[in-house]
């Protein structure tokens, strides 16, 4: 039996993050740790008026562009690209939005539609990673689209750390940019998964889910590739895996299977055992029955140990696809500064949640970090990062 191919370790030469607490991630992490909320009342993007819920995490000046001329879709990864360094030409790309440009795709149907061809900006997934090549001066021959719903970022970023782990790639962008847009508003809406009131990620009185506008970008390779383009190395993405718990097309599985699966293979990955990790930042969307599938995941993997766990829905909102990226960004901020900010939102922990998740900056002495996010269709996603 032939061996198993060496594994190169795969590090993080760059991460950026837009979001409606800032322009860039040193922004969004004071931001953080204060415990500062963006989420408030829609203002001019669309009409909340037949609706029960009214209030998201949108950045105010994409609001005055005017769709489908102006797209704030485009707009919001231009601004989070506009963060990165000069990056290797042979990049490879993996675009993994949940979504294309809902506000422009609107357009495109009834008596009074927008011709398709009046218009030459983006407007589904598939149509994103070519310009962003181009802006960025990589090469546009191949790279992929990934859509998974709230995990898509997070399973690119996994999918982008075995190409460099199996010596594929040297260098792997991930990006995504997602928008608070109509379209989802009312889906999230339908499906009462909206929170009337503001998002309390892990509170015994939690009751739905904020939406909010977010991109992030993060650059993943071997250390000599980063090194010998002058790209510092910010950190390690030592573990990923990714399961699907095949439950239901939009409610997980009360168990976690998916969840446990794919934080264990994240584990076997790593070579960690579940005592190496000092901190988990959660998917955490203040729904009862997500919050609840991920502390019964928590339990089964670590049983009743008690370290750091904090979500950051309850300050930008749900970035949906762009979610997970913006999320390992954050998780680096913590690495480096060894403490983990507070669950915005979160007053009253749930039993479970005591000793865990907190509204307050937990220290972070030591060990790794791990990272989920989970999704429409059952898909589970799980990262661990480790201090450079």
């Amino acid at each position: 039996m032939n061996a198993s191919p060496e594994k190169h370790p795969v590090c993080i030469g760059a991460a950026t993050a837009v979001t409606a607490l800032g322009p860039s991630l040193d922004t969004l992490w004071p931001a953080l740790l204060e415990g500062r909320s963006a989420i408030g009342p829609i203002a001019t993007r669309f009409s909340t008026e037949s609706l029960s819920f009214h209030e998201a995490a949108c950045i105010p000046d994409l609001d005055s562009l005017s769709p489908p001329k102006q797209s704030r879709t485009v707009e919001l990864l231009n601004r989070c690209l506009e963060g990165l360094p000069a990056l290797p030409s042979q990049t490879f790309v993996i675009w993994t939005g949940v979504k294309g440009d809902a506000e422009y795709v609107e357009t495109l149907s009834g008596s009074d539609a927008t011709p398709r061809e009046a218009f030459t900006h983006p407007w589904l997934p598939e149509h994103y990673r070519r310009p962003v090549c181009e802006r960025l001066g990589l090469q546009t021959e191949d790279g992929l689209e990934l859509n998974a719903a709230c995990a898509s970022s997070t399973i690119g970023l996994a999918l982008g750390a075995q190409m460099i782990a199996l010596g594929e790639r040297d260098t792997v962008l991930v990006c995504a940019a997602d928008l608070a847009s109509r379209f989802t508003f009312t889906g999230f809406s339908v499906l009462k998964a909206l929170s009337p009131t503001r998002c309390r990620p892990f509170d015994a009185y939690r009751d739905g889910l904020s939406l909010g506008d977010g991109a992030a970008a993060v650059l993943l390779g071997r250390e000599e590739a980063l090194r010998s383009h002058g790209l510092p190395v910010l950190g390690r993405l030592t573990g990923w895996g990714i399961a699907n718990d095949a439950n239901h097309i939009t409610g997980p599985a009360r168990d976690g299977c998916g969840l446990i699966a794919a934080i264990q293979r994240a584990l076997d990955e790593a070579q960690l055992s579940p005592d190496a990790l000092g901190a988990f930042c959660a998917h955490g969307t203040g729904t009862p029955y997500n919050d609840a599938m991920e502390l019964t995941a928590l339990e089964s993997v670590f049983g009743e140990r008690r370290f750091p766990l904090f979500s950051i829905k309850g300050a930008i909102g749900h970035t949906l696809g762009a979610g997970g990226a913006i999320e390992v960004g954050v998780c680096l901020k913590a690495l480096a500064e060894r403490c983990v900010p507070p669950t915005t939102g979160l007053e009253h922990p749930e039993p479970r949640a005591e000793g865990r998740a907190c509204g307050k900056t937990q220290d972070f002495p030591n060990g790794a970090i791990l990272t989920t996010n989970s999704g429409f269709g059952g898909i589970n996603a799980a990262l661990i990062l480790e201090r450079a």
